[in-house]
């Protein structure tokens, strides 16, 4: 059904219900009873009385409460997470879409999402940082929690480069720079949007690689930088597959595979191979997870990092072929 041939009748149905003090979960759901051709994502803008256009300009102007940079959300992107079972909002618009419209992810029919990532992973980005909680609905409220500010990331970035400016070829103090970048990702990883921490990691990874192609870094430093382009790879593809893009996903955790390998960082090595093992899992592609994950399992250090690579990988990837 064309949001055209729907507008109508759907307006009607949000004054009858407007009439009768109805909120918009239930006037959501009158709409669709009345037109079953409406999924739950439209039923509710609809219910809202808002045009695309209008979610478009809420949903940037969650990003802009939050001092982030709006991601570019268009009319036929909408169009087809509201029309297409197989199109969904990624994790990130998920959230921004539940804090413009004030609901949950199931309210939208977009419950998927709290399967893949659960209602506790959920409350640590959904409305982040918004202080005006009280106008929220009770379930929207129940996922606040605070986030801290995106400044961070670009400092961190910021003093790497600085470093790089008074050495371009390298020193110890920028390859314990770029240990401690990585790091920070790593521990800052749930409390900034993935796309944003993307393009940090990448940038860092870039200021390194520049560094690398001058052909000029001193011998005695260029292991630990080649080390952590492998680790800052690892990181954006990890993020990669949160942001769905899974082909990207598997270009960069083998980047990281092989600078572990070249590198003889058998952590670095196994964690790709693990995530390059989940990164199968997910696309259903069992024997080429298992084959990653025993391959994480033999580069694994003995004591905690093997035991994980074989319980998230190897035992996740046979429980997915049905063998034991």
């Amino acid at each position: 059904m064309s949001t055209l041939r729907g507008q109508g009748p759907a307006a009607d149905i949000r004054i009858r219900c407007q009439r009768e003090r109805l909120d918009t979960e239930q006037t959501a759901a009158e709409i669709r009873r009345a037109l079953p051709e409406v999924q739950q994502l439209e039923a509710w803008r609809l219910a809202l009385g808002w045009s695309r256009s209008v979610t478009i300009t809420q949903v940037k102007a969650q990003y802009v409460a939050d001092g982030l940079l709006p991601r570019s959300l268009s009319d036929p992107m909408l169009c087809r997470w509201e029309h297409d079972p197989g199109e969904r909002p990624d994790r990130e618009y998920t959230v921004m879409l539940c804090r413009a419209y004030g609901a949950t992810p199931g309210q939208l029919g977009l419950d998927f999402a709290e399967q893949v990532f659960p209602e506790r992973e959920l409350s640590s980005v959904i409305r982040y940082g918004r202080p005006e909680t009280d106008t929220c609905s009770a379930g929207a409220r129940e996922m606040v929690v605070h986030m801290t500010t995106a400044a961070g990331l670009p400092a961190v970035r910021e003093s790497l480069q600085l470093a790089l400016l008074a050495d371009p070829h390298g020193s110890a103090e920028v390859a314990e720079l770029a240990e401690a970048a990585v790091e920070h990702y790593a521990l800052t990883y749930p409390k900034h949007p993935a796309y944003l921490l993307f393009e940090e990691v990448r940038a860092a990874r870039g200021l390194l690689t520049d560094c690398l192609v001058t052909g000029h870094v001193h011998e005695q430093v260029a292991d630990g930088v080649h080390r952590n382009v492998g680790w800052l790879s690892a990181l954006m593809g990890n993020l990669a597959f949160h942001l769905d893009d899974h082909t990207g996903a598997r270009a960069h955790l083998a980047t990281a595979t092989a600078y572990g390998t070249r590198t003889d960082d058998a952590r670095l090595t196994a964690w790709a191979l693990g995530a390059q093992s989940m990164v199968a899992r997910y696309e259903n592609r069992y024997e080429t997870a298992l084959s990653y994950a025993e391959r994480a399992v033999a580069q694994a250090p003995a004591g905690l990092p093997k035991a994980q690579a074989h319980a998230w990988a190897q035992l996740t990837s046979l429980a997915g072929l049905g063998r034991e």
